[in-house]
């Protein structure tokens, strides 16, 4: 490398030579082996009637790019389509539809709260939810995660010191590295207490949890209080997100929200296929009772071998602590045929890498007994 090169990339690479040293150099790797690292939990991603929805549309005329953006020539029938069958489906007034659900997240917290308004965050929300609030012009609060004492504290106090706008509070409803539940009872008696929004990121839990997938968050929906977003790559097999909210809060965004109005619009092909998603999780309620079967029977199994943590979710966090220790980990299993990931800060907080170990109905019982026990060999050889 020539100096003029090293001068114009040397920072980087010392940048990349210490998340080397710290254990958390990232790299692409295909996909390989059984699937314990995806979020398909529902196994649509493959499902043959998405496949067929969009060959239909196809076949009839929907263009696969939109051309634009929503307030050009971009909106297309099969957007205001998926809206509609959305709100209609979670039972909320409108919804809105978005590429990403990084981008709806960031959406949401650079448009509604507004300045001198406070935004208190659990502090293990995720990145998106964290980047929308930094570039967004609220105050942030950040809360202990799971609880509402601390939530409770934070606006007090903000009050306390003069703050006088409107008061958000932003939670997961089911934790995307932990396979927790946010308290969303108790949150939503303290934001009718303080006049305040919930927003809820329903990500790991729309497709899996509540009546047909509707979410945790199902029946609070209609609130006039109340943003939910709903990611549509993760149990819905799909890509895209969905925030449903009240019809006023919709128009806002549609005027004022720039990743909206400045971005080329979602794939028509997508939309499609995100509503035949939930047409599927109406008419085919199994996939999400085999699923939470799943569940308890790895539960079971957890506990049978000790050591391990519960899952009480589809979602299982085996903390290792040590970032070098999770990958040798995640690396034998995947050697053994499992695919695991390790998971490093800054995704978790210091001290608390893990594999995360994702249940979906792209395995069985027999493939869960068997990368539980591969686990435990694992584990147990390390210390042999």
């Amino acid at each position: 490398m020539s100096p003029i090169q090293a001068a114009k990339i040397g920072d980087y690479l010392k940048a990349l030579d210490a998340l080397k040293d710290d254990n958390r150099l990232r790299g692409l790797r295909p996909r390989a082996g059984i699937d314990f690292a995806s979020n398909d939990y529902l196994a649509l991603a493959s499902a043959p009637r998405l496949k067929n929805a969009i060959s239909a549309a196809l076949e009839t005329g929907t263009t696969i790019g939109a051309g634009g953006s929503r307030l050009l020539r971009g909106n297309c029938e099969e957007h205001e389509g998926l809206e509609a069958e959305a709100a209609q489906f979670f039972r909320a007034e409108t919804a809105l539809f978005f590429g990403a659900g990084y981008v709806a997240n960031f959406a949401v917290l650079t448009t509604l709260p507004q300045r001198g308004d406070l935004l208190v965050l659990d502090s293990l929300v995720h990145a998106s939810i964290h980047e929308g609030a930094r570039a967004g012009r609220a105050e942030i609060r950040i809360s202990a995660h799971n609880d509402p004492q601390s939530v409770e504290n934070a606006i007090r106090d903000w009050r306390a010191k003069g703050g006088a706008g409107r008061v958000w509070i932003v939670v997961e409803s089911l934790y995307s590295m932990d396979g927790d539940f946010a308290p969303l009872a108790e949150l939503i008696v303290i934001a009718d207490r303080h006049d305040a929004f919930l927003m809820v990121d329903e990500a790991h839990a729309t497709g899996v949890f509540g009546e047909h997938g509707r979410g945790l968050a199902a029946s609070y929906e209609g609130r006039e209080n109340l943003v939910i977003v709903h990611t549509c790559g993760k149990a819905l097999g799909a890509a895209g997100a969905l925030v449903t909210t009240t019809r006023v809060l919709r128009d806002f965004m549609v005027n004022r929200c720039r990743p909206f109005i400045f971005a080329t619009a979602p794939s028509p092909l997508m939309a499609v296929a995100v509503r035949e998603a939930l047409l599927i999780l109406q008419d085919e309620p199994k996939r999400q009772q085999r699923l939470a079967s799943l569940v308890t029977f790895t539960h079971r199994e957890i506990i049978a071998r000790g050591g391990l943590t519960r899952a009480d979710s589809q979602i299982v966090p085996y903390i290792v602590g040590d970032n070098a220790r999770a990958m040798r980990l995640a690396f034998a299993l995947q050697a053994r045929g499992f695919d695991i990931r390790g998971i490093r800060p800054p995704t978790v907080p210091a001290g608390t890498a893990r594999l995360r170990i994702s249940l979906t109905l792209n395995v069985g019982e027999d493939d869960v007994r068997a990368m539980l026990d591969a686990l435990m060999e694992e584990v147990r050889g390390e210390v042999s």
